[in-house]
């Protein structure tokens, strides 16, 4: 956890809320990439003036560090990584505030297909922990997982059946235990 900065001792941060708000934006992009909404939001909340707000993040979309389409496509990408479903990636999105139409064109590359190899693949990692649960829980506990994670239910349905269907009975387990 960081100590608090002192205060500023001048009048500096008075004078000039423009470099304030271009300060709090920027160390907010220093974390992650973030949707003109979130940076708005950030400013408000440090009672930034909107006048100051909006022309520094007008600058900041016009050097290229603030574009909510880039922010989406690259959200969107990293949606594999996160295991997360189309729907549930367009609900990040808009939680993030970028607009609905820029989310669904950047969502449009993503289809029913990737929706299901991700489920295979997220439930094959998850199902391997089940070996030793009995099968009317490892499909609750499986199928609740893909659920959880956005998926329609026909893919959570399909993929929890595929991938219970390739795991050893609870009674084989139970008997290479013993």
């Amino acid at each position: 956890m960081r100590a608090a900065e002192p205060p500023a001792t001048d009048d500096s941060a008075e004078a000039d809320p423009v470099a304030v708000a271009r300060e709090i934006a920027l160390r907010q992009l220093t974390v992650r990439a973030r949707s003109r909404a979130e940076l708005a939001r950030a400013l408000a909340r440090k009672q930034v003036p909107e006048a100051a707000a909006k022309t520094v993040l007008d600058r900041l979309a016009e050097v290229g560090l603030v574009d909510d389409e880039v922010f989406a496509r690259d959200w969107l990408a990293a949606g594999d990584r996160r295991q997360r479903s189309r729907r549930a990636l367009l609900a990040e999105l808009a939680e993030k505030g970028v607009d609905r139409d820029v989310a669904e064109a950047a969502a449009g590359e993503l289809d029913s297909e990737r929706d299901y190899a991700v489920a295979r693949a997220y439930a094959e990692r998850k199902a391997r922990g089940l070996g030793r649960v009995e099968p009317a829980a490892r499909y609750r506990r499986l199928a609740g997982a893909l659920a959880r994670r956005g998926f329609p239910a026909p893919v959570v349905a399909q993929v929890t059946r595929e991938v219970l269907d390739d795991l050893p009975d609870f009674d084989e387990v139970e008997d290479s235990v013993d």
